[in-house]
């Protein structure tokens, strides 16, 4: 009966069974709930779904698809399901137009290509389960838009001549997947949101093994490894104009192998010295250094020969105005901060994260007569009067010697110096500064 004539059936009996030629499925009778229950067969399955075994010729059992595909690629049905049973050599690359390819068990659901790209197009879709070999070419040629994402997870990429590039996308999620013996990695380019989790890149791999190009608003790469030995790069973050508008993060994965210094291509501009990546990014990976705004730190010094210094004028009242300690500094030690374009006695925080410092360091200043002296922390141009400290000279080039302690908070590219006042002596006086420290972290 068709499910119209069985709907039909007047005061149906308790368990009576009817086939449903609609439904391809028999059906039982439940008097107590009023209900038809559909008796569960291999029929019963989702109607969006497709199995290709490695016994199937692809011309036959994907007929719809390579005529959609124009007899060049074959274009999947959008939300449809393709289980992959066994090995399929594949002639023609797959558009995934948005639908789920999946196997059961990644040793023996493959997917293997002699000839071009396993996934071609502008579309993404769902991969999952599966071992890919590209032997001559890409196992992903995919340039799309924004609108585009893409799910590849628990799969193994084996023996390609590239795992290829993935362009455009609003979303590409990889997760627990294997690379082994790779000629040539995959480049990343122009994603709105890159989430790597948990892969693994054996040393059998060469080449570069990720590349990132182009604009991100978020890059999160986390756990998983990558074996770098002979002339393989990790990480590519070195090609110019890579910008990430929102946030980078790059956490326990471990860098290993015999070529540290493939370990990641760092940044030509933006980076530090002896670091790899710019201010966007907060990196804690085993093998390379620990990169965030969380590390920010610097230093400068004035330090002038025995006998000599800078000097620092106040006006004529007492207590003077309060004016910046004039010296030439130099730095040790600058990350995501700098001296704001060779500015003496000043150090500016380049990190994204508005956060809490602690200043400390020293001072020595001659004083030209007896009075007392007020020593300050700055904070863009302003005198943070909580943790001012005194110092008196008692006689005519007496030195005074004070210690700097402050904790201030500092967003982008706010500046910390230190400032000075007469409160107590002659007028139209100066004092010498010969020696200043100062580190903020």
């Amino acid at each position: 009966m068709t499910t119209l004539q069985r709907a039909a059936i007047a005061s149906p009996a308790d368990g009576l069974i009817v086939y449903d030629t609609d439904l391809k499925s028999f059906v039982y009778y439940e008097a107590t709930s009023l209900t038809w229950a559909r008796i569960n067969s291999d029929a019963n399955g989702r109607l969006n779904f497709k199995r290709i075994k490695s016994t199937d010729v692809l011309a036959t059992v994907l007929a719809a698809e390579l005529a959609a595909g124009g007899g060049t690629k074959y274009l999947l049905n959008s939300n449809t399901l393709y289980e992959i049973n066994g090995i399929i050599s594949l002639n023609l690359p797959i558009d995934l137009n948005n639908a789920y390819l999946y196997g059961l068990d990644t040793n023996s659901d493959i997917i293997v290509s002699t000839t071009g790209s396993i996934f071609q197009g502008a579309s993404g879709g769902s991969v999952r389960g599966l071992t890919l070999q590209a032997t001559a070419g890409s196992v992903f040629s995919l340039s799309g838009a924004a609108t585009q994402n893409l799910i590849f997870r628990d799969c193994l990429v084996t023996g390609s001549n590239s795992v290829g590039t993935i362009s455009g996308f609003g979303l590409v999620f990889i997760s627990i997947v294997q690379f082994v013996g790779n000629t040539n990695g995959i480049t990343y380019d122009n994603i709105t949101q890159l989430l790597l989790s948990n892969m693994g890149w054996f040393s059998n791999n060469s080449g570069t093994y990720e590349k990132l190009t182009g604009t991100f608003t978020l890059i999160e790469k986390q756990g998983g490894f990558s074996h770098v030995n002979g002339t393989a790069i990790g990480l590519d973050v070195s090609t110019s104009g890579l910008t990430i508008t929102g946030d980078a993060v790059l956490e326990t994965v471990v860098f290993t192998g015999n070529n540290p210094t493939g370990y990641v291509k760092p940044y030509t501009t933006g980076t530090y010295l002896g670091y790899n990546f710019n201010n966007s990014w907060t990196v804690r990976a085993a093998g390379i250094p620990t990169e965030g705004d969380s590390n920010a730190a610097g230093d400068f010094s004035v330090d002038y020969a025995v006998g000599s210094g800078a000097s620092t004028t106040f006006n004529n009242s007492n207590p003077s105005n309060i004016v910046k300690i004039q010296g030439v500094s130099s730095s040790s030690n600058l990350f995501r901060f700098s001296t704001d374009g060779g500015l003496n006695n000043r150090l500016k925080y380049l990190g994204k994260k508005k956060r809490i410092f602690q200043v400390s360091g020293s001072i020595s200043f001659q004083v030209p007569a007896a009075g007392t002296y007020i020593i300050y922390i700055a904070k863009n141009n302003v005198a943070i009067s909580q943790y001012k400290i005194y110092g008196r000279g008692l006689t005519l080039n007496d030195i005074v010697v004070l210690p700097l302690s402050a904790s201030v908070e500092l967003s982008n590219n706010d500046y910390i110096e230190v400032y000075a006042q007469r409160y107590s002596g002659g007028n139209n006086d100066a004092i010498i500064t010969p020696n200043m420290t100062v580190t903020i972290k």
